[in-house]
């Protein structure tokens, strides 16, 4: 699994900009920047500095000559990020230089191109972190919001990797007792054990389903809300989708229908964040490509996290407005009273009709002049951050495979509880109690296979 070649690397993005970094880590890492590093002078120098400096000099080429000029960072193991000696190439951000800059790395023979995440990967394997770390560095890397960030943070720092010891150490505690009764049973005796273990059984229940539970709110932190825009044709949806997304991203007239088809934008709304739709208008009608457009706006109703229903405030509630309440029943939800600033003297009659048909929060607004989208706005953190998201210190699970860890060790720990209720020895106890302590350590690294440590770190970016 664990490769010893000297890898290297452009470790940001490959275009023009002011720096980009190449990265090389292993035991050859100084020796390979050195053959190709010197002074003004032309004197090799980067075998003889110290670890944890920045170096000035110039990369050259046997032929061409000078390539760029360079600071150099030399990190000697163990002390960096994969415990290896890893060396950082400062360089001018042309992307031609760049990888003028790399292909000599690799023409020296002493170093090969790293694989995607392989950066991360050794350093997970060298014990700088664990995998649940590792993960987050990518979760980051892509962040979309400052809450999805310091959730990343948390988990780099070992937040999780923390909780989850706290339970292995209970899983543990109550196998080594166990297993020593087992052994000797003449001199050792489990009185009280029963109450005990059934403490210890509510404690980590309790943990692991709090993590579990966590899993919903850790989605909408680190991939959005995903929102979708219904209403009638011109009640206003494309200019509700422009204002929120502070561009002319929906086309705007004042022919009914023109929206024929999903368009989508990832907007931010303070610390949130939503994967935005704004859909066709959803009416009665005889034309075929509207009704494909009507029917994907439905399907995308049924697979949202929250839906924003438009209303022409100046043209009231109509059996089509009736079809959308119904549709989004059992959605989080919210009503906008659009165009409210032209038809003042109908609104206590139109909130009337719609409490008929949905209890969903109404907002009057005008997408013309701009009005009712702090109170939208504001809506939205209150229903989805709730204060709890936003000011707690908790981690929030947001990886399909570590939620599937927490499960299955959820199950084996209800399963040590059926057997205590159903009398059996404690024996059988150990099986389950092992069983969810392997679930957990999967987390975070300690027992996992290969293939599964291949195709997590395959997905990480090149350079990371």
């Amino acid at each position: 699994m664990y490769n010893t070649d000297t890898i290297c690397a452009i470790s940001t993005a490959v275009s023009s900009a002011g720096i980009n970094i190449i990265r090389i880590s292993g035991d050859l890492a100084v020796e390979a920047a050195d053959k190709i590093l010197v002074k003004k002078s032309g004197k090799h120098f980067l075998s003889e500095v110290d670890s944890h400096t920045i170096n000035h000099g110039f990369i050259v080429d046997k032929n061409e000559g000078i390539i760029d000029e360079v600071m150099v960072s030399v990190m000697r193991s163990p002390k960096s990020y994969t415990t290896e000696d890893v060396v950082e190439i400062n360089c001018h951000g042309g992307i031609s230089v760049t990888k003028s800059i790399l292909e000599e790395i690799i023409n020296t023979g002493l170093v090969r191109l790293a694989e995607p995440g392989e950066f991360s990967k050794r350093a997970f394997l060298n014990g700088r972190i664990d995998l649940s770390s590792a993960e987050a560095i990518m979760n980051l890397i892509s962040a979309k919001s400052k809450l999805a960030a310091r959730n990343s943070i948390k988990q780099m720092e070992g937040g999780l990797k923390e909780k989850i010891d706290e339970i292995k150490d209970i899983l543990l505690n109550d196998d080594a007792r166990i297993e020593a009764y087992l052994d000797d049973p003449e001199n050792l005796d489990l009185d009280g054990f029963d109450v005990q273990l059934n403490d210890d059984i509510r404690n980590m229940k309790e943990k692991l389903i709090n993590l579990i539970d966590s899993y919903q709110d850790g989605k909408i932190i680190d991939e959005g809300i995903n929102t979708v825009i219904l209403g009638r044709p011109n009640a206003g949806k494309s200019s509700i989708m422009n204002i929120l997304s502070k561009s002319e991203r929906s086309i705007v007239t004042d022919i009914a229908g023109t929206t024929r088809d999903t368009i989508e934008e990832t907007i931010r709304l303070g610390d949130i964040v939503l994967n935005i739709i704004d859909t066709a208008g959803i009416h009665e009608t005889e034309d075929v490509i509207e009704k494909i457009g009507i029917k994907k706006a439905e399907s995308k109703a049924k697979e949202a996290d929250f839906c924003i229903v438009v209303i022409d405030s100046s043209v009231g509630i109509g059996e089509d407005d009736k079809k959308i309440f119904n549709l989004i029943k059992d959605k989080k939800s919210v009503v906008l009273l659009n165009k409210s600033d032209l038809n003042g003297n109908a609104h206590e009659t139109l909130l009337e009709e719609i409490r008929k048909d949905t209890n969903s929060k109404v907002i009057f607004t005008s997408a013309k002049k701009g009005e009712g989208f702090d109170e939208l706005k504001k809506y939205i953190e209150e229903e989805f951050l709730s204060g709890r998201l936003k000011n707690n210190d908790d981690i929030y699970i947001t990886n399909e495979r570590q939620l599937s860890n927490l499960k299955e060790a959820l199950n084996y720990i209800s399963n040590i509880e059926k057997s205590i209720e159903m009398g059996m020895s404690e024996d059988f106890y150990t099986i389950d109690i092992m069983g969810a302590y392997h679930s957990l350590s999967e987390i975070t690294g300690e027992d996992i296979s290969e293939d599964l440590i291949n195709r997590i770190f395959e997905k990480f970016c090149m350079g990371k």
